[in-house]
């Protein structure tokens, strides 16, 4: 990397950067959801999340994917 990039990015306001992971609570925003529903949705595997540290994390592409697969099992049945 080179330093004109890391430049960039260090200066870059913090609200223009896109959240890669999402806490548990924001993850249940996106989703229209109680925190526990989202909390059992990660228990049973239908939403992705992985520990950071001790903090339990959703991929910001997590929401979106739960959604699209409830769509299309929706679509068949």
């Amino acid at each position: 990397m080179s330093t004109a990039t890391v430049d960039t990015v260090r200066s870059a306001p913090r609200s223009a950067l896109a959240p890669v992971l999402l806490t548990v609570e924001e993850a249940a925003v996106c989703l229209r959801v109680g925190r526990t529903t989202c909390f059992a949705l990660i228990r049973t595997g239908e939403l992705e999340s992985l520990m950071v540290g001790g903090l339990r994390r959703v991929p910001a592409d997590a929401p979106a994917a739960y959604l699209a697969r409830r769509r299309a099992e929706q679509q068949a049945a």
